[in-house]
């Protein structure tokens, strides 16, 4: 049960260091710690926070961050004296190679959600945050906070919102400390335990990722167009329409024909969702769309429209995502365009898991968006690295192919069986649509077949579904010398 603790009138919550706030947050050996990464490569604070933890003795900790990137690899020194043994976070690039590699090792398996899913599971209980250290770019004394305002402002505050409710203790942090009341606010004092000052929370630059940039590869270009057709030719581009991508740079070259045709032929959509781009920010301010519905800023752009424009609304991760709500913005969506590492033969799809098995990515919105959309489409080159992107099955699953609607190559597209009526639509315009054992075969040519990755028993990661089923688990891989 959650105890609420009372402030009566007088009571400071106004820390003025990190080793303060780490005694005041009650944190002890075995609790579980929430973070935020609306900062994604720029944040420095998570780092230096577990640097006070750790020499305060402090160990047998459960990292439940949102996600976990580059800039955290200093991490793996914490992992590796016991400080942290555990974690419930999406995982890219460092810190996942370390832990599939061997290099370091977990006392139970890696847990990794949805962005819905780990709201889902604070909601739940499943996963009960003892403290949430929530980066704060702006704040008052009282803990009334944003992120639209300060140097280190990151945009919309989406994916703390659930610990500020749910953690047992909250403790903002912020480099920015402004006179009381703070405005606009996202979460608010009567949320807020305790409020700490520092130099620096981080770099907003970082917030812009290799991920986060359209592309300029011309193939990546021939796919967008393609996907904008099947988009055009399901009939769902019309006025009114609601519209999502991910991050990857063919998804947002998809954003920018999109805005092309949607000029053309005078249609405005009712919002654009998600983790949001300058792609959508322009578009919302050419009218193209009536609002964004936002939970992460994807760059700088949009933190400045988040901040000025009353159109551009920011949304808790639970609001987005959540598939245990009174109903998530995800379930209004009517497209989505989304990346993938491999998709097999049943539509299923893998994001998190390399081609060696090593668990380097995080599955962020894609199981939520693809579950709620009318219309999923994936987006992936049909050669990577030499390597088939279409697979007789993936390594790891992480989003199921019954939500999978079409995938869309440079060299032809795929569409899910159970959509006849989608695929008689595509024919009709003139799509290069065949079925996925057929674009499978002609990735197989270029590529030749490949060696299945060979995995020991043991279970370094636990993939879970959105409503916290497990859809997969992703072993320790045997990694053969080169």
């Amino acid at each position: 049960t959650r105890v609420l603790p009372v402030r009566n009138p007088g009571d400071i919550k106004l820390l003025g260091s990190l080793e303060e706030a780490v005694e005041k947050s009650g944190l002890k050996s075995g609790m579980t710690i929430g973070f935020h990464h609306h900062l994604r490569n720029g944040d420095r604070l998570l780092c230096r926070l577990m640097d006070v933890i750790a020499k305060r003795g402090i160990k047998n900790l459960c990292l439940a961050s949102t996600s976990l990137f580059k800039t955290h690899a200093p991490l793996i020194e914490h992992i590796r004296s016991g400080v942290i043994t555990r974690i419930e976070s999406g995982i890219h690039d460092a810190i996942g190679n370390a832990i599939f590699t061997g290099d370091v090792e977990l006392q139970a398996p890696m847990i990794v959600r949805s962005h819905g899913g780990r709201a889902r599971a604070i909601e739940a209980g499943d996963l009960p945050v003892d403290v949430a250290f929530l980066s704060a770019p702006s704040a008052d004394a009282m803990g009334n906070l944003n992120g639209v305002l300060g140097p280190s402002a990151c945009g919309a505050l989406g994916y703390p919102m659930t610990d500020a409710l749910y953690a047992h203790t909250v403790v903002a942090i912020t480099d920015h400390l402004v006179p009381y009341p703070n405005r606009p606010i996202s979460i608010a004092q009567h949320q807020v335990d305790f409020v700490c000052t520092v130099d620096s929370l981080g770099d907003p630059k970082g917030i812009v990722s290799g991920t986060t940039r359209i592309t300029t590869n011309p193939l990546g270009h021939l796919i967008a167009r393609n996907t904008m057709k099947l988009m055009i030719a399901s009939g769902l581009v019309v006025d009114g329409f609601s519209f999502q991508t991910g991050a990857g740079g063919t998804s947002l070259a998809v954003a920018h024909y999109l805005r092309e045709h949607m000029k053309e032929n005078k249609i405005v959509g009712s919002f654009g969702s998600g983790g949001i781009t300058a792609y959508f920010v322009q578009m919302l301010k050419e009218g193209l769309f009536r609002r964004l519905m936002d939970v992460q800023c994807f760059d700088l752009d949009a933190v400045a429209s988040l901040r000025d424009n009353p159109d551009h609304i920011e949304m808790s991760g639970s609001m987005y995502g959540n598939p245990h709500n009174r109903g998530a913005v995800v379930n209004n969506l009517d497209m989505v365009v989304l990346g993938a590492t491999e998709v097999d033969l049943d539509f299923n799809v893998n994001v998190a898991v390399d081609s060696d098995g090593v668990l380097r990515h995080a599955v962020g919105g894609h199981q939520d968006t693809a579950a709620g959309a009318k219309l999923t489409i994936i987006v992936a080159p049909l050669i990577r690295g030499r390597l088939n992107t279409i697979l007789e099955k993936c390594t790891v699953v992480t989003t199921p192919g019954e939500t999978i609607d079409a995938i869309v190559t440079e060299r032809g597209m795929a569409i899910n069986p159970r959509r006849p009526e989608l695929i008689d639509k595509a024919k009709a315009a003139g799509l290069p649509v065949m079925p996925i054992h057929d674009l499978m075969a002609i990735g197989q040519k270029l590529t030749g077949k490949p060696t299945p990755v060979e995995f020991e028993d043991k279970i370094l990661g636990v993939m879970e579904y959105r409503d916290g089923t497990v859809i997969d688990v992703a072993r320790k891989p045997i990694l053969h010398k080169r």
